[in-house]
């Protein structure tokens, strides 16, 4: 006898492959959901720098690496042609102003100045030999005038005595006429004598001044030739180093060569390139300062040459008060120039993120610590140190500063 079998239920007969299509679909839906929400990534705290964010004073300014210099150097430029003698100064020697650097030698100079010389001694002893000529000349001619006037004085008694003789008749009147005629001439003559020793007087001193001139300009010539033998000897314009000396004995040195230079360095200034980023925003009289042994010395700047060279421009600085006394010309030095005063701000410390995310978004902790999440954040000013946060951020909050080079696109960081 036969027996019947009853059909299996559909759900029994291919439960296993629903069982495998349900699971199939659990696990496509799982993998949608998390490529939906955000990706994440665990690392490791000890390989973080975390900062927290703090309100506090930001200060803007610059860090510059700058180096010592003297404020004046003084270029040594030979004044007369010679060949080099004698060298007194060495590299490096401190010299007051005056002391001899080198000397120099010129043997045409010096004949020179031998046949000027005797120049000058002869156009002395031929003024000497005219000014005696005119003295006796004018001697002479006083001597003429003295005896004419006497004469004229004995005329004149003699023709007052004719006078009378004619009133009483012992002369005639031809006589009388003969005695007029002869006192009125002396008379003229004198008065020419007279006026001729004025002029000769006038044309001496004329003559005399005229001479004197032209003696005390070759006197001048002779001097400034003298000078030029003077400058044969350079010495040093001021007090101070002298930087280095170009010359070697026998050497010939033109006029206007450069020998070396000297330096002023009891007063030194610290030269620096800035960035052509700040161009505008530096000027003359802005402060700095420079941190040395773990003391402040203030600074301002005095100097700012605005041609752009290679994206930097040059800046000078002086010291305001106190110099570090160990200072030297070639030392480099840590500066800050300030480019502001301090201001209360949300600030955080700076790092390496910058360089990813440009400012523009940074990991913040959550509360537990545990967790990271990419948040979008406002950087405003910035210092060597610091980051002033506008936007995102608020004190207290903790954010990565650290590269985020290993992050890749992730939203989130599980911190173990």
């Amino acid at each position: 006898m036969d027996i019947v079998l009853k059909k299996k239920h559909p759900v029994i007969r291919y439960k296993y492959y629903i069982l495998f299509g349900t699971a199939v679909l659990i696990l496509i839906a799982y993998l949608l959901f998390s490529a939906s929400g955000p990706s994440k990534l665990r690392y490791d705290t000890e390989n973080l720098q975390i900062v927290e964010a703090q309100q506090g004073k930001f200060m803007e300014y610059v860090d510059l690496e700058g180096f010592a210099q003297p404020k004046m150097t003084i270029k040594l430029n030979i004044s007369e042609a010679g060949l080099v003698d004698r060298i007194v100064a060495e590299d490096g020697s401190m010299l007051n102003k005056g002391d001899t650097i080198l000397v120099l030698k010129n043997p045409d100079l010096q004949k020179t100045i031998e046949d000027e010389s005797d120049e000058l001694e002869k156009k002395r002893v031929a003024h000497q030999e005219k000014v005696l000529q005119m003295e006796r000349k004018s001697s002479e001619l006083r001597r003429t005038i003295l005896k004419t006037i006497y004469d004229l004085e004995r005329l004149s008694k003699q023709y007052n005595l004719d006078q009378e003789e004619f009133q009483m008749g012992i002369k005639s009147k031809a006589q009388l006429d003969v005695a007029s005629d002869e006192y009125n001439f002396q008379q003229k003559n004198t008065t020419m004598l007279l006026e001729e020793l004025k002029q000769d007087s006038l044309m001496n001193a004329i003559q005399i001044s005229l001479m004197e001139s032209d003696l005390n300009r070759e006197e001048k010539r002779f001097l400034r030739s003298k000078e030029r033998l003077d400058n044969l000897i350079v010495r040093a314009p001021i007090t101070g180093q002298l930087g280095y000396l170009s010359a070697i004995p026998g050497e010939r040195i033109s006029v206007g060569n450069n020998i070396g230079e000297q330096k002023v360095i009891n007063d030194l200034k610290l030269s620096t390139k800035v960035s052509e980023y700040y161009i505008d925003r530096i000027t003359i009289g802005l402060p700095a300062t420079v941190v040395y042994q773990t003391k402040k010395f203030g600074l301002k700047i005095t100097k700012i040459n605005p041609e752009v060279k290679e994206r930097t421009f040059d800046v000078d600085l002086v010291f305001t008060g106190e110099a570090p006394d160990n200072i030297r010309i070639g030392k480099t030095y840590r500066i800050q120039i300030e480019l502001g005063q301090p201001e209360d701000a949300l600030i955080i410390d700076k790092g390496n993120f910058y360089q990813t995310t440009g400012g523009q978004w940074v990991f913040k902790l959550d509360k537990s610590g545990k967790k990271a999440i990419r948040t979008n954040i406002v950087v405003g000013r910035q210092n060597p140190s610091q980051y002033e946060i506008l936007e995102g951020l608020e004190t207290g909050d903790k954010v990565i500063i650290s590269g985020y080079n290993n992050f890749g696109d992730v939203q989130e960081l599980i911190l173990d």
